[in-house]
């Protein structure tokens, strides 16, 4: 967890949303609407970066390069950005990107103390535009065709019919040494999604959700001169539950294949046969007294 999410909202709208001042998602992967997004998928990240003025810092390489020799300027100014990163996590220090379909999440309760995510999470964090994220919940009474317990798909979104909601992220640049340095693929820039314990009801589905941040700790969060450790804890702490509802849908979404926004119709109710219902607790197809609550 988080490993499937659906992000659908145009890109003006993400332009207008997360106020962002410099557009740099000209990768045609990362413009059209998903709804099944999966590891190594190019995706719309939202970050800031500290920046003065040059030349030409419209491309990967600038980009690179003002935050290897701009992270201790504190005369920039920082410049909100919406650009393409790869989902899953390649820190700079790793001999090759192939680790990175594997760390496609950060602990929050580690965040601040593996070496993977540290530096990331003081200096270089983001947002992620989503609709929502699934998850899969284990059924505790039903078996699947092959004798393992069935896993009951779900869709979690903002509860108050909000069209989405930003995922807490950090992101980092990988250099690739067999690759020409001015060339165009001479840096990958990733990402992965911050998660923290599941909250009251979605727990009976999984135990971990991604961290949501609110519209109000958007700005400190992205900004890249919050480096103390404690202020950026304080921003993940304190958060209301009760934000989100869990949406059953048909199993359509367990293949990475399907897309479109089909996957968000929800299950038939006939077949939530051992499915825990997360708002109320009850064993859907089962006794009313086998309340899991």
């Amino acid at each position: 967890m988080c490993g499937r999410y659906a992000s659908s909202r145009g890109h003006e709208e993400l332009v207008v949303e997360f106020e962002v001042e410099e557009d740099h998602l000209d990768d045609p992967r990362a413009v059209e609407a998903k709804y099944n997004i999966a590891p190594t998928d190019t995706v719309p990240v939202v970050m800031e970066r500290m920046e003065k003025p040059a030349p030409d810092e419209s491309d990967v390489d600038a980009l690179v390069t003002a935050a290897l020799a701009n992270d201790a300027q504190h005369d920039a100014r920082a410049v909100r950005q919406l650009r393409p990163l790869r989902w899953g996590l390649v820190p700079s220090w790793s001999k090759d990107a192939s680790g990175g379909a594997r760390m496609i999440n950060a602990r929050l309760e580690t965040l601040l103390d593996k070496p993977a995510f540290k530096k990331a999470a003081l200096s270089r964090r983001c947002l992620v535009p989503a609709d929502g994220w699934y998850e899969w919940q284990v059924s505790p009474t039903e078996k699947d065709a092959k004798g393992k317990p069935r896993k009951q798909p779900f869709f979690m979104s903002p509860a108050d019919g909000s069209p989405g909601l930003a995922l807490a992220g950090i992101y980092e640049f990988w250099r690739d040494r067999a690759a020409d340095p001015d060339g165009p693929v001479a840096w990958l820039v990733t990402f992965a999604v911050i998660t923290t314990a599941a909250e009251p009801g979605l727990d009976t589905i999984h135990d971990r959700m991604p961290l949501v941040l609110p519209k109000d700790r958007w700005a400190a969060w992205l900004d890249p001169g919050v480096k103390a450790a404690a202020d950026v804890h304080n921003l993940t702490i304190d958060l209301p539950a009760g934000r989100f509802s869990a949406l059953p849908i048909t199993t359509r979404v367990n293949s990475v294949r399907n897309d479109g926004p089909a996957l968000l119709e929800p299950a038939p109710a006939d077949s939530l046969i051992g499915v825990v219902d997360p708002a109320t607790g009850e064993l859907l197809g089962g006794p009313v007294e086998d309340s899991l609550f």
